[in-house]
C-alpha cells in the first residue's frame, strides 16, 4: 500500500532530524501529546543503528503485568537530536540517553513523544548525538501482559486436579517485539542481547541462550542472568517464564536439546527430542555449517496461534506441533509433529543466520524452511514417506495461485497488517514447489553448493532475492553439464532473470501440448481458475505473463525424461521417434499445470487404465490433479473417465487425490441441497471404491501410506453412513464409553470412531465432558472434530459459545472450530451468522491481517455457492470497508465462492448426466 506520509521539519534550530527529504513540508502526524512526531514514516530511520540490547524483565504472574528496563548501545550515523524506535502499548516511565562512558547528556527528565498509527516513540536529546560517537539509550516500562497471541503475553493450563496455572511467553514475529520492549523492531536491524529475567522460586526462566547465573534478589525472587546471544533481529528474541518440566539429550556436535512442557504432559515429549537431535544433526551436515548456539529448546506452550515459531536457541510450539503420544497419536499426527520440528530447525539457517532484509522477502525464511522439513523428513525419517505429502503441499500453492487474487512471491508489505498477510501459502507453499522445481533444474548436488555458499556469504546479515541467485549462478559455473542438460533457445541461461518469472510475477504457468507425429507443440499461459477465454477480461489478465519454465516429459519410448527450458509462449519440441503417449512435467517437479489436446488426454486415460504402472505414481497424482482443475477448458468428464482405472490402484497418493476431488464435489453439492446429484454421487463413490473401503482394517498395522489411506477411507466410508463402516465405529465408540475412556482405541480411526459416537445425545455429551478433562491436545482435537460434526444446529451454536468463552475451550481453537461448524451442512449459515455477529469480538482476539482472523473468513466464505451467498458476504464486507480495505484476504475468500458457482454452473449438468449413465 502506498502511503502518502511526508517526514515533519521542526524550525527550532536546535533541532537536528536526519531525514531521507529535508526540504517535505509538514506532516500532520501529531504525537499523543498534541506536539509533532519529528517522524512520518512506517519504517524506522536508518541513522541510529542497535548493537546490544541489556534487558531485564520482570513477569508478575499474579498481578498479570510486567516491568522492565533497557539499555540500548546505539550506532549513530548521522548527527541527530532524535532517537526514533517502535513501541506497543508499553508505558515508558523513564528514558535517558548516556554517552559512552554511561553518563547522562541531560540533567533534565528527557520527554518522549508517541505516535501509535505507527507504534513509534521518539525520544529528543538536548545535546546532539554526533555521528560515530557511542551511546547508549536507557528506557523503564512496563504494561499488562498481552490477553492474546503476540508481544509478551499471559498463557494458562489446567492440571488434573483442575488447578489454573499461569506462564508468560513470548511471540514477536513479525511486528510484536515492540510490545514487550522498546526495540528497533525491523529485520534489518540486527543487534547482541544480553537478557536478565526475574521470577519467583516456583519458576524456571528460559530465553535464546543458556543460564550463565542465577542470583537472589530478596523479596522471594530470584534473577537469571542469560549468555550474550548471537546478533539477531528483535522478533527472534523470546523469553518465558514457567513452571514447566523437560527432557534433554545432546547431538553429536554438542548441542544440548530440550523439550519443555506441561509437567502433566511430560511423558508426550520424548518423540519431539529424538527427532529434533537427529534433525538438527542433519542440518549440521546439510548445509555445511554448525548450529552457532551452545542450546536448542523446544518448548509447547498451552496457548499458541500459529503451529510454531523459530526463535534462536528457543523454538515455541502449539501442543499439537510438538508432543506426541504414542497411545493416542495417530500416523498423521507423528507425520505432523515432525515437519513441524524440521521446519523450525531449518529456520536456525534460513531466516535466523541469514534473515531476510525486509518482509517483501519472508518467503526466503518461510519457503526455504517449508522445503527443508521434506529434504530433512527424505532423509532421516524415509519411512514417514514425506514425499506423499509434498505433492499435496504443492496442490495446495497451485489452488491459491490459479485465482487473480494471489500476489507474487515477493510483494510489498510495509504496515503490520499488510506484513501479518504475507505469512500464507504463497509463502510457505509456493515458494518450498518453486525451489523444489529449482533443485531439480541445478541437480541435487549444484543446489545444495548455492545454498551453503547462500548461508555462509550472508551468515548475521540479511538478505534479498537477488542475493540467492547470485549465490546459485556462482555455484553454477561447476555445475555447467546440469544445466546444459536442458535443451533451450539462445547460449546462455540467465538464472536470476529466470527465478524472477517466478517470484516477481504472480501466478502459474499452463502449458499446453499437441502432439503432431514427432513434433510436439508447446505453448505457455496463466492458468486462472474462473476467467472464461471469451470473458472480455481475459486478454488483459493474460498480457504480460511469461515464465521461465523447466519443461521436462517422458513418452512411451524414453527410459530417461527429456528436459527443456521453455522461455518463449510458444515453441516446437522434436521427439526422437514416434510414440504412443507423452506426458509432460515428470514427477510433478515443475510448479505448473499441463493441457493435453483431446488425443493427448485419451491416450493418458487409456494408458491407466491399461497399464498405469507405466507412470510413477507421482505422474499418476498430477495427471488427475490436472484434469480437475481444468474443467474450465475441458469437460469434467474427461476427469472423471480418467479415474477410471483407481479400482486397480494400489498407491495412496493418486487414489486419496482421485477420492479427495469427488468427495469435495459430493460436500459442495450437499450444501445447495441437490438431492439426485448428492444421492447418486454418494452411491457412485460407495460402490466404485467399496473393494477399498472393505479391505481398511480397523487398527494401526501397515506402512504410513497403509494407515493414511484408512483414515481417510473410513472417515468418508462412515460419513457417507455405509452400514458396515458406522456399525464397527458404534461397536467400538460404545467399548470405549463402557471402559471409561481406558481402552485405547486404534488411533488412526480413532476420530472417525468419536465423529460416529457424537451423533447422539449421550455420545455428544460424553465426548464434551472428555474433552474437558483430557491432557492431550491431539486428542482433544480430535474430540473437537468430532462434536463439530453433530447435525443438531443447537449443540453446535454451543460449541461456538464455548470457543468465544475461551475457557472449556481455548481462544486458539476458535479459528479452526468456526471452519469445522462452517463446514458441517447443517452449520455453514449458523458459522457465518456467528462470524457477523461477533466481528469485533473476533478482531480483538486475532488482529487484521493474523493467521486466526484469515482461517475464520476463508473456512466460513468459501462454504458458499450461490449468487445470493456471494451478494451477502459482499454486502456485509462493505459494511466494514474501513477495517478490511487492506486485507487481501477478502478478495481471496470472494473469489473462491465465485469458483464454486462457477464449478456448478459449467459442470452440475454435465455430472448429473454422467452419474445418471454410470449407476444404470
Amino acid at each position: 500500500m502506498h502511503l502518502l506520509l511526508v517526514i515533519l521539519l521542526f524550525l527550532e534550530s536546535q533541532f537536528c532530524v536526519q531525514s531521507s527529504d529535508s526540504n517535505s513540508p509538514a506532516g500532520d502526524n501529531l504525537a499523543t501529546n498534541g506536539l509533532p512526531f519529528p517522524w512520518s514514516k512506517v519504517r524506522l530511520p536508518n541513522y541510529i543503528v542497535p548493537v546490544h540490547y541489556h534487558l531485564l524483565i520482570h513477569p508478575n504472574l499474579t498481578t498479570l503485568k510486567f516491568s522492565g528496563s533497557v539499555k540500548i548501545e546505539i550506532d549513530v550515523k548521522n548527527n541527530t537530536n532524535w532517537v526514533v524506535l517502535h513501541s506497543k502499548n508499553l508505558k515508558i516511565f523513564t528514558a535517558t540517553v548516556l554517552d559512552e562512558h554511561e553518563a547522562h547528556l541531560s540533567d533534565k527528565v528527557l520527554s518522549v513523544l508517541e505516535y501509535p498509527a505507527h507504534e513509534q516513540i521518539a525520544i529528543f536529546s538536548p545535546k546532539i548525538l554526533t555521528s560515530g560517537e557511542k551511546y547508549f539509550l536507557y528506557l523503564e516500562f512496563g504494561a499488562p501482559l498481552s490477553d492474546g497471541f503476540y508481544g509478551f503475553y499471559k498463557s494458562t493450563y489446567k492440571t488434573k486436579a483442575g488447578e489454573t496455572r499461569v506462564l508468560a511467553s513470548t511471540h514477536f514475529e513479525p511486528t510484536s517485539a515492540r510490545m514487550a520492549l522498546p526495540c528497533f523492531d525491523e529485520p534489518i536491524f540486527k543487534a547482541n542481547y544480553t537478557v536478565r529475567i526475574r521470577r519467583g522460586p516456583s519458576h524456571i526462566a528460559l530465553s535464546n541462550m543458556p543460564l550463565e547465573q542465577t542470583v537472589e534478589i530478596g523479596n522471594g525472587l530470584f534473577e537469571d542472568h542469560f549468555e550474550v546471544s548471537v546478533k539477531m533481529s528483535s522478533y527472534l528474541l523470546a523469553f518465558i517464564v514457567c513452571d514447566f518440566r523437560s527432557v534433554s539429550g545432546m547431538t553429536a556436535t554438542g548441542i544440548n536439546i530440550s523439550i519443555y512442557a506441561v509437567p502433566e504432559k511430560w511423558h508426550q515429549t520424548h518423540y519431539a527430542l529424538e527427532a529434533a537431535l537427529r534433525l538438527l544433526e542433519f542440518y549440521e551436515q546439510y548445509f555445511n555449517i554448525l548450529y552457532p548456539l551452545p542450546k536448542m529448546d523446544l518448548i509447547a506452550i498451552p496457548d499458541f496461534q500459529s503451529g510454531a515459531m523459530e526463535n534462536w536457541g528457543l523454538t515455541t510450539y502449539r501442543e499439537t506441533s510438538l508432543l506426541y503420544d504414542p497411545d493416542i497419536s495417530s500416523a498423521s499426527d507423528k507425520l505432523w509433529v515432525t515437519l513441524v520440528i524440521g521446519h523450525e530447525l531449518a529456520h536456525q539457517w534460513f531466516g535466523n543466520l541469514v534473515t531476510m532484509e525486509w518482509w517483501n522477502d519472508i518467503w526466503l525464511n518461510e519457503g526455504f524452511a517449508r522445503y527443508m522439513e521434506f529434504v530433512s523428513l527424505e532423509a532421516v525419517y524415509p519411512e514417514l514417506k514425506v514425499e506423499d505429502h509434498f505433492l499435496d503441499t504443492c496442490f495446495g500453492a497451485i489452488g491459491r495461485d490459479s485465482l487473480n487474487s494471489s500476489r507474487p512471491i515477493s510483494s510489498l508489505a510495509e504496515n503490520p497488517t499488510q506484513i501479518k498477510e504475507m505469512f500464507d501459502t504463497v509463502s510457505y507453499d509456493k515458494g518450498a514447489c518453486i525451489l523444489h522445481m529449482l533443485r531439480n533444474f541445478l541437480t541435487n548436488e549444484g543446489f545444495q553448493s548455492g545454498i551453503i555458499r547462500y548461508l555462509r556469504r550472508f551468515r548475521y546479515s540479511n538478505a534479498r532475492n537477488e542475493d540467492l541467485w547470485d549465490s546459485l549462478i556462482k555455484v553454477c559455473h561447476f555445475f555447467i553439464p546440469c544445466l546444459f542438460s536442458y535443451r533451450f533457445a539462445g547460449e546462455h541461461i540467465d538464472l536470476k532473470k529466470m527465478m524472477s518469472t517466478w517470484t516477481l510475477q504472480k501466478g502459474i504457468p499452463l502449458v499446453t501440448v499437441r502432439r503432431q507425429g514427432r513434433r510436439l507443440y508447446v505453448g505457455q499461459e496463466r492458468f486462472l481458475k474462473i476467467v472464461l477465454p471469451n470473458d472480455p477480461s481475459w486478454n488483459s489478465l493474460q498480457e504480460g505473463y511469461l515464465w521461465h519454465i523447466p519443461l521436462t516429459y517422458k513418452t512411451s519410448h524414453s527410459e530417461h525424461e527429456v528436459k527443456h527450458l521453455l522461455t518463449t509462449k510458444s515453441d516446437v519440441l522434436t521427439l526422437d521417434e514416434e510414440v504412443d503417449w507423452v506426458k509432460l512435467n515428470t514427477d510433478m517437479n515443475g510448479y505448473y499445470i499441463v493441457h493435453y489436446d483431446e488425443e493427448g488426454w485419451n491416450c493418458l486415460t487409456e494408458l491407466l487404465r491399461v497399464n498405469h504402472t507405466a507412470l510413477s505414481f507421482k505422474d499418476r497424482a498430477s495427471l488427475i490433479h490436472n484434469a480437475f482443475q481444468l474443467v474450465t477448458k475441458i469437460s469434467i468428464t474427461v476427469a472423471l473417465d480418467l479415474i477410471g482405472y483407481l479400482k486397480s490402484e494400489t498407491h495412496n497418493v493418486p487414489l486419496l487425490q482421485g477420492l479427495g476431488y469427488l468427495q469435495s464435489f459430493y460436500k459442495l453439492i450437499e450444501k445447495r441441497h441437490i438431492a439426485d446429484v448428492t444421492h447418486n454421487l454418494k452411491t457412485y463413490i460407495l460402490q466404485y471404491f467399496r473393494d477399498v473401503i472393505d479391505k481398511q482394517t480397523w487398527s494401526d498395522d501397515g506402512t504410513v501410506s497403509d494407515r493414511r489411506l484408512r483414515e481417510e477411507v473410513l472417515s468418508l466410508a462412515c460419513d457417507f453412513n455405509y452400514p458396515p463402516c458406522l456399525e464397527k465405529a458404534k461397536q467400538l465408540f460404545n467399548s470405549w464409553v463402557d471402559s471409561n475412556g481406558t481402552v485405547s482405541l486404534p488411533t488412526d480411526v480413532s476420530e472417525t470412531v468419536y465423529m460416529v459416537g457424537a451423533q447422539d445425545d449421550s455420545g455428544w455429551a460424553y465426548l464434551l465432558e472428555k474433552y474437558g478433562v483430557s491432557m492431550c491436545e491431539t486428542e482433544k482435537s480430535k474430540f473437537l472434530s468430532a462434536l463439530a460434526s453433530s447435525k443438531d444446529s443447537k449443540k453446535l451454536s454451543r460449541l461456538l459459545q464455548l470457543g468465544m468463552g475461551g475457557t472449556v475451550i481455548k481462544t486458539q481453537n476458535l479459528p479452526s472450530l468456526i471452519y469445522m461448524v462452517a463446514r458441517n451442512p447443517v452449520g455453514h449459515f449458523l458459522a457465518w451468522d456467528f462470524v457477523k455477529k461477533h466481528w469485533n469480538e473476533l478482531v480483538e482476539k486475532f488482529p487484521l491481517g493474523s493467521f486466526g482472523i484469515r482461517s475464520i473468513i476463508v473456512g466460513t466464505v468459501t462454504q458458499f455457492s450461490s449468487t445470493e451467498e456471494l451478494r451477502e458476504v459482499e454486502v456485509f464486507f462493505k459494511s466494514i470497508t474501513e477495517q478490511v480495505s487492506q486485507l487481501r484476504v477478502i478478495q481471496v475468500a470472494t473469489e473462491n465462492l465465485e469458483k464454486n458457482i462457477m464449478w456448478l454452473k459449467r459442470n452440475l449438468e454435465t455430472m448429473r448426466t454422467w452419474l445418471q449413465q454410470r449407476l444404470n
